[in-house]
C-alpha cells in the first residue's frame, strides 16, 4: 500500500492500482486534481474533512468513484443529488477487491455535546485503519495506523495511549493541519521517541509525502 498524505486527514492510498481518497476537507489542498480514483471515504460532517465542493469536483474528475461514509454525511450527499454507499458500524463493502471496513459510531468530545456528530472508522483492506475523529479501537489487528495528533478534541498523550491500545505494527500522523510546521516537528520528534519505545514504527509523514506501507 502507497500512501500519500495530501494534507491534515485527506490521503490518497494505492493498492494494487486501486485508489482510495479520504477525507477531502478544506484543511488540504490539491484533491481536487487527482485523477483515477476509485473510491471517497468520508468519516463525518466537520468541514475539515468534508468539503461538499471538493466531493463535486472530485467525482466530476472521476464519475465512477464510489462514496463510501455514513446516515449524517449521507444526507448532505442526498440532498445534493450524490450518490453514496453507506455502512453500518461492522459492516463492510468493498471497492475493486478492497476491502472497507466501517469501526465506531461517535466523534470524540470536545466540550459537552458540542460538535458531536456521527463518526466513522475506516479499516481498509485489513491493513490501515483510519480512526477520523475518534480514538477508537476495532479490537482486532491493525497493521497501519493514522495517528490523529492535535485537535480541540484530542491532547498528545491521548494520542500515545491510543497507540498503545492499538498496537499497530506502523504508525503516521494526520489531523495535524492545526500545527505550525515548526511544532508538527516538535510534535513528532516527541512522538516518535515514546511510540518507537512502545515497539511501535512511527514515520512522520508530512504534507504532500508519500510512502510505501
Amino acid at each position: 500500500m502507497h500512501i500519500t498524505k495530501i494534507g491534515h486527514c485527506c490521503m490518497v492510498l494505492d493498492i494494487d492500482g486501486t485508489m482510495l481518497l479520504t477525507d477531502p476537507g478544506t484543511f488540504s489542498n490539491g484533491q481536487n486534481d487527482i485523477k483515477n480514483i476509485s473510491g471517497v471515504l468520508i468519516t463525518h460532517e466537520h468541514g475539515d474533512h468534508f468539503h461538499i465542493d471538493s466531493v463535486k469536483t472530485i467525482l466530476e474528475n472521476n464519475p465512477e468513484a464510489i462514496v463510501v461514509t455514513n446516515t449524517s454525511v449521507g444526507k448532505l450527499l442526498a440532498a445534493e443529488g450524490i450518490a453514496f454507499v453507506e455502512i453500518g458500524d461492522g459492516k463492510a463493502t468493498t471497492i475493486n477487491g478492497v476491502s472497507i471496513e466501517r469501526h465506531g459510531t461517535e466523534h470524540a468530545p470536545i466540550y459537552k455535546d458540542f460538535g458531536l456528530v456521527e463518526n466513522t472508522g475506516f479499516l481498509i483492506n485489513n491493513k490501515l485503519f483510519f480512526p477520523g475523529d475518534a480514538l477508537y479501537n476495532p479490537g482486532k489487528p491493525v497493521d497501519i495506523l493514522a495517528l490523529p495528533v492535535a485537535g480541540p478534541w484530542l491532547k498528545l498523550g491521548e494520542a500515545l495511549d491510543y497507540v498503545a491500545a492499538v498496537k499497530p505494527r506502523i504508525a503516521f500522523p494526520v489531523h495535524d493541519a492545526v500545527l505550525k510546521p515548526a511544532v508538527s516537528q516538535s510534535f513528532n520528534r516527541m512522538a516518535q521517541k515514546i511510540i518507537e519505545d512502545l515497539g511501535v514504527q512511527f514515520v512522520s509523514l508530512g504534507e504532500g509525502e508519500g510512502a510505501e506501507f
